[in-house]
């Protein structure tokens, strides 16, 4: 009795170190997005469950959380409260080179996975202030409400670089509201703002809202010249020229033609290698499933991946992107 005793005991203890191993092993992962209504919490959400789905049986899952966008995300990456964000291209050169609201202060807990999706700007305003259809009938609505995007986030301080770039004083020429995505494009179907600033992968569930609600014939999305594009790029050469072709949104009749920056997914620099690998691994072994999770998703391409990166790239993906024969240029190679 005592032996079978003994066995039962040793199988017991056996199975609960089996368990409890296995506990230890499994790694829930956070990615940081932005708020609801624009492009990355939806792309979070889409890794996220791609990830959990493909990895969940090696013990590797991940979640997506709403933030105020690009600056939170960079504070969530260094206070070890995310172990994944998505940020913009200007914010992460910001951030890296200490540029900007990080004068003197670069902050270097963050390092590039991939580049996902162009951060295509959507200066929103009502048609009747548009008389040129381009970015400066944003000097129209002096001293009126205008949605630049939540305080801290990387929507309104891409949002400020541009029209600074553009010689718009900042502290005088608007009346700020700071709101979400969604929020703004109810605000301006309430008439509580005259304008808004949505940065992000067309198409953008805010703009197809203001459209749908508010018409197309009352809306519009502000243009971009050659010549203001060009003068944007003197002070942050990240922007491009993007098209946003008619049909996108809701009684569109003619292409936007506006600008866009990268989005990139970043990753704390003490993450394991292995892992950041087989994350890459898997979102480029099923890009059909992000595809059809939201169109964005469809400018991430392998060939694209380390495109306008402005921050060196985990060892990881460096790992991964050489086993694809891809040249890893010695700026993104961290020191």
């Amino acid at each position: 009795m005592k032996s079978n005793f003994s066995k039962k005991i040793t199988i017991l203890v056996l199975l609960l170190a089996t368990t409890l191993s296995f506990a230890q092993d499994k790694k829930s992962y956070v990615v940081a997005t932005a708020s609801a209504g624009g492009t990355f919490y939806p792309v979070g959400v889409a890794i996220a469950t791609l990830v959990t789905d493909k990895l969940g049986p090696e013990g590797i899952s991940m979640s997506a959380i709403t933030s105020a966008g690009s600056g939170e995300n960079v504070q969530l990456l260094k206070n070890h409260e995310a172990d994944f964000g998505i940020l913009q291209g200007l914010f992460g050169l910001m951030a890296w080179q200490g540029k900007g609201k990080y004068e003197g202060k670069p902050e270097k807990e963050m390092r590039s996975v991939t580049m996902l999706w162009e951060n295509v700007e959507h200066f929103v305003l009502f048609k009747e202030y548009a008389k040129n259809n381009n970015i400066m009938d944003l000097k129209n609505i002096k001293g009126e409400k205008f949605s630049i995007g939540k305080r801290g986030s990387g929507t309104e301080t891409s949002g400020k670089t541009i029209l600074s770039a553009l010689g718009f004083n900042m502290s005088d020429d608007f009346n700020y509201e700071h709101l979400g995505y969604s929020a703004s494009a109810t605000a301006m179907q309430d008439n509580l703002v005259l304008g808004m600033n949505i940065p992000a992968g067309p198409p953008v569930s805010a703009i197809t809202q203001a459209y749908a609600t508010i018409g197309a014939d009352k809306v519009t999305v502000l243009d971009f010249t050659d010549a203001q594009l060009e003068e944007i790029g003197k002070t942050y050469p990240v922007w491009s020229r993007y098209i946003i072709p008619a049909g996108t949104y809701p009684g569109q009749e003619v292409d936007i033609k506006t600008i866009a920056q990268p989005n990139f997914l970043a990753v704390r620099p003490d993450m394991s290698d292995d892992d950041v690998f087989k994350i890459l691994e898997t979102i480029y072994s099923n890009l059909d499933f992000l595809h059809k999770m939201h169109k964005a998703t469809e400018a991430i391409k392998l060939e694209r991946a380390i495109s306008g990166l402005p921050v060196p790239l985990h060892p990881g993906a460096v790992k991964f992107y050489k086993s694809k024969g891809i040249e890893i240029p010695e700026a993104l190679i961290a020191k």
